[in-house]
């Protein structure tokens, strides 16, 4: 029995072949709420709110086109440290192009290959952008106000704290070299 891919949170395909070839299309899109949701649950979030994905669709030559928009949206995450709910407005820009295959490899040399660039099929999902883009500018670690991480110290009776740098794995070998280098006869 094969396992079967969820759908995409978000889908908002325009075919290709129907785009025009020589002026732009104007797209604003906003999840359904039953979306919303599977995009908050794809991108483990705490919770989603206006999400929007305005801009156009722009041909580039006779076979590439362009994505330009902006991407806004209101996202709950947990906070690294205290777990504590965080919120987080997102307003970014989207420039995405998407382009023959062949038109990546001949003309677009591998070491100038920008990450902005996707291969071109039928059909340009732009729900699918607007998720891809806000899993890329949602914070990696969202951290509270003044949260952090406390520094635990550990002394035995009678010596000196144990601090984090002794425990590494090298810390021996560098008082060990410290020791030699004190006494260069042994």
């Amino acid at each position: 029995m094969a396992d079967t891919l969820p759908p995409p949170p978000f889908e908002r395909p325009k075919e290709v072949a129907r785009l025009r070839a020589h002026k732009a299309t104007s797209f604003d899109e906003t999840p359904t709420e039953a979306e919303a949701e599977a995009v908050r649950k794809a991108l483990g979030l705490r919770g989603l709110r206006k999400m929007r994905f305005q801009g156009k669709l722009s041909p580039i030559g006779k076979r590439g086109w362009l994505v330009e928009g902006s991407l806004g949206a209101s996202i709950t995450q947990d906070c690294v440290v205290t777990v504590e709910p965080i919120k987080t407005r997102i307003d970014t820009e989207v420039r995405l192009r998407f382009l023959p295959e062949t038109m990546i490899e001949t003309e677009t040399p591998e070491d100038e290959l920008e990450d902005d660039v996707e291969e071109l099929g039928p059909v340009i999902d732009l729900g699918h952008v607007a998720v891809e883009a806000l899993s890329l500018a949602m914070p990696d670690y969202p951290r509270a106000d003044g949260a952090g991480l406390k520094t635990l110290t550990a002394q035995p009776e009678g010596e000196a704290p144990i601090k984090d740098e002794d425990t590494k794995a090298f810390a021996g070998l560098a008082a060990l070299k410290a020791k030699m280098d004190q006494n260069p006869e042994n």
